[in-house]
């Protein structure tokens, strides 16, 4: 469980630096509502990371004592993926609807990144058979 719960704060703060950069694209750049879409979408990618995470260490506290095993909180994430819809249709002149989705979407890129850079390492420091 160590392990997971460094690569889920491993994960996080890569999802806050690319929200530090989409905030700076969106001041300094000729696009901001590009960059507001993927603010929004980040922001919230960010909040369905952090309830899965939660929900996932729930998960194997739940298997460890033998108890029935709890939801992932998926209305949730998805609740927050429409919001962001709902929020970039209803405001098309602040945020771009496509780079919402794309900002939605950045949580799960960051762990599939984070998880080949992790094996990847592994494999050549041999720890991996």
């Amino acid at each position: 469980m160590p392990e997971l719960q460094q690569s889920i704060k491993r994960q996080r703060k890569y999802l806050l630096y690319l929200l530090a950069i989409f905030v700076l694209g969106w001041g300094f750049t000729s696009t901001p509502t590009i960059y507001a879409g993927l603010i929004l979408g980040t922001a919230l990618s960010l909040y369905n990371h952090w309830i899965i995470s939660k929900r996932i260490t729930r998960l194997g506290k739940a298997v460890d004592e033998g108890r029935k095993i709890p939801s992932l909180g998926t209305i949730l994430r998805m609740g927050s993926a429409a919001l962001a819809a709902m929020i970039a249709l209803q405001y098309p002149d602040q945020f771009n609807l496509i780079s919402t989705v794309f900002g939605l979407m950045t949580a799960y890129a960051v762990i599939m990144i984070d998880f080949g850079i992790q094996h990847f390492i592994k494999r050549t420091n041999g720890k991996e058979r």
